[in-house]
């Protein structure tokens, strides 16, 4: 017989569920009463649009997004964003986003000082500032409108941020979820020292190293780190085999390791949302869970890893100070598989 305590967890996560997916929906349609009616028009897009399910990680000078710029809204609008923002995410999610943002900033400072310093080429300068990196270079689009009883989404882009909201009455997906960062370590200006996604490479690092030779040897594969992560936008490849070591294979404390590190992923989102995510891997099963290396087991050197389980893959890729990662969700990306319940349940 179920304990009350229990009944009633069950009770609040439910609850505690269906109450934040109507919060999203709430925040999103509060910011949009903030817009004008030709700005509404920019940032509102058809659910079927192909572009729905497109996403980048490239500077907004290299690929242009649709919706309307985050740089270009009122402050009224920008301060009820940030409202969504902090209703989608948990503190550590809400932090990482801006601060991502933020390095834009950084970024176009230590180029600045760099040609301060004419150590960059003449011929150079503006082929990097046409990349147009910049703290307002973030675009916002909706795709349908946000409601419990019809599918819609929630786009949120630019350098090295691509955040893919799908939501079909209480059920989100979150994924694909892209987070960058460059520098991966600040190495100059007034900035020096920050790491935007310390814990992504500290926590992998600290795995790789907890392992025996013996375990080193299965999880980590023998060929050089990618220049990027190998389900990027560009590259149709979808990962299908598992490589690398099985985390029935690993020690209790080791396994308490692979689980902080898939945390630091999970747990960028609404405490809720991320709790729904972590009982479902736990469900399926952490003994099923692959880890693969590739490169130096040193932090700030190349090196790329995969965590791969049933139903998510997770990828990090730092090609020396310079992270790409990724988390996605086995056949559920953009909502599709959400979508497929949807529409076998509701014959259009």
């Amino acid at each position: 017989m179920k304990t009350l305590s229990s009944i009633l967890f069950v009770f609040y996560f439910l609850i505690g569920f269906s109450q934040t997916s109507e919060e999203i929906v709430n925040i999103s349609n509060e910011f949009l009463s903030t817009l004008s009616e030709e700005t509404k028009s920019e940032v509102l897009r058809g659910f079927n649009d192909s572009l729905r399910t497109k996403w980048t990680n490239l500077p907004v000078g290299l690929a242009k997004r649709p919706g309307k710029k985050y740089g270009d809204l009122s402050d009224e609008s920008k301060i009820k964003f940030h409202e969504v923002l902090t209703t989608v995410f948990s503190s550590q999610g809400y932090l990482k986003t801006t601060s991502i943002m933020q390095l834009d900033d950084m970024l176009n400072a230590r180029v600045d000082e760099a040609i301060e310093k004419k150590l960059i080429k003449e011929e150079n300068i503006s082929r990097i500032k046409a990349l147009d990196w910049d703290y307002n270079n973030y675009f916002i689009s909706i795709w349908g409108n946000p409601s419990l009883q019809t599918p819609w989404s929630l786009k949120f882009e630019g350098h090295h941020l691509s955040i893919n909201l799908t939501i079909i009455k209480e059920e989100i997906s979150f994924t694909p979820m892209f987070l960058g960062a460059d520098p991966a370590l600040m190495p100059s200006t007034k900035h020096v020292g920050l790491r935007v996604l310390s814990k992504e490479e500290d926590y992998g690092i600290k795995l790789i190293n907890s392992l025996d030779e013996s375990q080193q040897k299965i999880a980590t594969l023998s060929q050089d780190v990618p220049r990027d992560i190998i389900t990027n936008p560009s590259n149709s490849q979808r990962i299908s085999e598992y490589q690398g070591i099985k985390a029935n294979a690993l020690t209790t404390d080791q396994k308490a390791l692979l689980m902080l590190l898939i945390k630091e992923f999970i747990k960028n989102l609404e405490d809720e949302k991320s709790n729904k995510y972590l009982r479902e891997i736990e469900e399926k099963g952490l003994d099923e869970i692959y880890f693969a290396w590739i490169g130096s087991y040193k932090k700030q050197e190349p090196n790329y890893y995969i965590i791969n389980g049933p139903n998510f893959i997770i990828e990090y890729d730092n090609t020396g100070n310079h992270i790409h990662s990724i988390w996605r969700e086995k056949d559920n990306d953009f909502g599709e598989d959400l979508l497929r319940t949807h529409h076998i349940n509701h014959k259009h």
